[in-house]
């Protein structure tokens, strides 16, 4: 893993985001979405969290994007403004290679740098790598939402986990 770099998004890291993205639309329930966003929408997404001062980040791997990571407030009131939410997803040629875990480290610390204090993850169907790399990464079990959601002929769950980056917790 030593040619894996973790750096910020750029624009140009749109449409790689995008089929990273499209890719567990597709085949995964990490995500409840039907379709996922253009590449445009992506690249119109990666400047907003980035104008915000918040932390959007690629892992590249032999010049290829094969992961993406961002956190935004995790909810539009005041009463938030130390706590964000995390979005993590690595290519599937790239999965159990450790990037997540690296990626998701540095999530972690750019957010605190940008004063966030808790992190939330919200892993849509439970899916047990989500839940395992983020437990890996310090995050508790914070909850479980369940049949929220219906996907591929079933009904999945939500669990939340949280990361208290403020070493308090």
């Amino acid at each position: 893993m030593a040619d894996v770099a973790i750096r910020p998004a750029l624009a140009s890291d749109a449409q790689a985001v995008c089929a990273i993205y499209d890719f567990h639309v597709a085949h995964g329930t990490a995500s409840f979405d039907s379709a996922g966003p253009s590449a445009a929408e992506w690249a119109t997404k990666i400047a907003d969290v980035t104008a915000q001062g918040w932390p959007f980040l690629v892992a590249e791997q032999g010049g290829v994007v094969v992961g993406y990571a961002y956190a935004t407030q995790f909810r539009p009131r005041a009463a938030y403004a130390r706590t964000c939410e995390n979005s993590i997803y690595i290519a599937d040629s790239a999965r159990g290679q450790g990037i997540g875990t690296r990626l998701l480290g540095a999530l972690v610390n750019a957010a605190r740098s940008c004063g966030f204090e808790q992190m939330i993850a919200v892993i849509g169907g439970g899916e047990p790598a989500s839940v395992a790399l983020h437990g890996k990464c310090g995050f508790v079990h914070a909850g479980r939402m369940r049949n929220v959601g219906y996907k591929f002929g079933r009904r999945l769950d939500t669990v939340y986990m949280q990361c208290d980056m403020t070493g308090e917790g």
